[in-house]
Parts: structure tokens; sequence; C-alpha cells
């Protein structure tokens, strides 16, 4: 039996950094078993140049990231979505749209790579870090048996998820 994608929504303020590396990982790793999505409460208006550096690098398709407001995607005709994840403390201790479908939520929040300052090579280590933290936690959540969780233990895996090395932990309840 073949099951529809999962629809994942990765949110932070900017759209410019982490939630656009969620966006690229997923899309790479989950593809068949999830459609990846990113926007901003505050979108910067384009992509951090050091984000697309980054995934260009990588070997990802960088041609269609953008900057876009969470706005876009609480529409009708927009995606529903499976699951919502905030990936920065900002975003989660906002007041977000409604989604609809009750999507599964957790905050998986990592330290912000374009707040980095100091020489390039720190910069760049700096994102570099940021795709290894979200890598290892989209690769956790994508081998986790979704469809045989009951939604307690998903919810309580996915907390899980956020709580791991890394993580900022500011804000205790996400979206």
């Amino acid at each position: 039996m073949t099951h529809a994608p999962f629809n994942v929504l990765f949110l932070c303020t900017g759209n410019s950094a982490r939630s656009v590396i969620a966006e690229a990982i997923l899309n790479k790793i989950g593809a068949g078993q999830f459609r990846a999505y990113s926007a901003g409460s505050q979108p910067k208006g384009r992509v951090h140049p050091e984000t697309i550096r980054l995934l260009d690098g990588l070997g990802y398709d960088t041609s269609a990231f953008r900057s876009k407001s969470w706005s876009e995607f609480a529409q009708a005709g927009a995606p529903q979505f499976d699951f919502v994840f905030t990936v920065c403390d900002s975003a989660a201790a906002e007041s977000c749209p409604v989604w609809p479908g009750q999507p599964m939520t957790a905050h998986w929040g990592i330290p912000d790579p374009a707040e980095a300052t100091g020489t390039p090579a720190e910069i760049a280590l700096a994102f570099k870090e940021a795709y290894r933290l979200m890598n290892q936690r989209i690769s956790i959540f994508t081998s986790l048996p979704l469809r045989s969780l009951d939604r307690l233990a998903l919810t309580n895996k996915l907390k899980d998820i956020g709580r791991m090395e890394g993580a900022t932990g500011k804000t205790p309840e996400p979206i």
C-alpha cells in the first residue's frame, strides 16, 4: 500500500537560514515519503547567501529557494501539513496561524547561523554546524515508524528530537 507523502513545514522568523536548510535536507533524504516547505513570520526577503553557498556546495539545487511568509501556507489551496516544526525560539514564541488538519508540532530550536560574526570561515562554520544539527534531527525523524506510533508516543518522540544536542531550548512549548 502506498501512502501520500507527509507534508512538513519548518518555521523560523526570517526564513533565510535554518528553516531553508531543514526544507532542503528533508526534501533530499525524505524524497517520496515527505514534502518539506519553509516559511517565516517576518521573512527577510532573501535567503542568506551563506545558506545558498553551503547548500550549493553540498549538491543541493537551490534555484527555487526563497524567503517567504508563513501566511502563504495559511491560505486556501495551500498544502495541508502533517507536521509543523519551529526551528528558532522567537518563531516558537509567536502566535502562529491555525493550520488546517491539526498537524503534529514540535520545537527544534538551534542557534541561528545568520547571527554569526567573525571571519568568513567562522561564519561558514556556524552554517555547517546548523546543517549538521538539523540533518541529525531530520535523519532521526525520517527513521521513525510514523504510521504505527500513536499520537502521544509520536508527540513525545518529536519533543525528544527537539531536545537533542545543540538545542536552544529557550521556549518550552512549541506553536
